[in-house]
């Protein structure tokens, strides 16, 4: 959302109308409601959880008595948001472990399952949650375009080093957070460190688009193994996902004003990935998309096999795995 879309909406005097067409959620939020114990003794990984959508699944299954990894980049910020979880929480609930993972570097994603295939014998559900937005033109440890390579490469290379001890857990889930502003986004293969060019919205939406795409060539890959792969788009959260979006400090107050009113909460974003998580409902469903705990009609570009499997095989090189 851009400051000068706000502006107009300010000096037009149509800003409830606007911004109830531009903010509005897509359809009212069912909050799920599950048996207490519904996740005791499973285990399960939430990158990113000390925030956002994240940090509200995480406490979500650790009220159902999940063991929830909380897999962070911060330890900080991880260990601060766990003690509200706990706090939160209340009485009968699972248990909280905190990892470092940082998803913009290869070596800590390897560090990361090492440890847990030592410690850990089984995991029952992973989370790929987290997620950068619109940040300017860095690159990972491994020089790889930030957006690109956290949100894609990072999580891919998490997936498959975990593969083989989420096939041992079967059966068992694999949940991938995508976005709806995948619609924006193409991939393209000659530029997909977006060297040549680089538009931080752009590239947001193209790794978001990977994400479709991967979901929908790890779900083939996975037939008859007991685990399963599903996607979600959130929606419109509340989050700090947008921390490096520029808004004007004129526009500032309706923004936050209009987030508040029309945006969902964490909690409302979470629903999704807490319905892939946990519902019978989508137990053995594989490859499919969510929005508001629904199947959602993906575009074409969007379960384009050739281009799924194209991108897989690149990614495998950038990543370093060998056959």
């Amino acid at each position: 959302m851009s400051a000068a879309i706000i502006l107009a909406a300010v000096l037009g005097g149509g800003i409830l109308l606007i911004a109830r067409r531009m903010f509005s959620r897509e359809s009212t939020v069912n909050m799920l409601h599950y048996p207490s114990d519904m996740m005791r003794g499973k285990t399960v990984i939430i990158t990113g959880a000390n925030s956002g959508i994240g940090k509200a699944t995480a406490l979500e299954l650790v009220k159902l008595q999940a063991r929830v990894i909380m897999a962070c980049r911060d330890q900080q910020r991880a260990e601060d948001a766990a003690q509200e979880i706990r706090v939160e929480a209340g009485s009968d609930q699972g248990e909280i472990v905190i990892k470092r993972l940082d998803l913009a570097s290869l070596q800590s994603v390897h560090s990361f399952c090492e440890e847990i295939i030592k410690e850990e014998s089984r995991i029952d559900v992973l989370i790929n949650n987290a997620g950068i937005y619109q940040c300017p033109y860095t690159k990972t440890e491994d020089g790889f375009e930030m957006q690109f390579g956290v949100n894609h490469l990072g999580h891919f290379l998490l997936t498959h080093l975990l593969l083989d001890l989420l096939k041992k857990s079967a059966p068992s889930r694999i949940v991938v957070v995508s976005s709806k502003l995948y619609k924006n986004g193409d991939i393209n293969f000659e530029d997909l460190n977006s060297e040549q060019s680089y538009n931080k919205a752009f590239a947001y939406s193209r790794s978001k688009l990977a994400n479709l795409l991967f979901t929908c060539e790890l779900a083939k890959r996975l037939e008859e193994t007991g685990v399963t792969v599903n996607a979600l788009t959130p929606g419109i959260v509340r989050t700090n996902l947008g921390r490096h979006v520029k808004i004007s400090l004129l526009a500032k107050p309706l923004f936050n004003l209009a987030s508040w009113a029309f945006f969902k909460s964490p909690l409302e974003g979470a629903q999704t990935s807490i319905f892939l998580a946990c519902s019978p409902d989508v137990e053995g469903v594989q490859g499919k998309c969510f929005a508001n705990c629904k199947e959602e009609e993906l575009l074409p570009k969007a379960t384009d096999e050739e281009v799924a499997r194209k991108l897989w095989d690149i990614s495998e090189i950038m990543v370093g795995i060998t056959k």
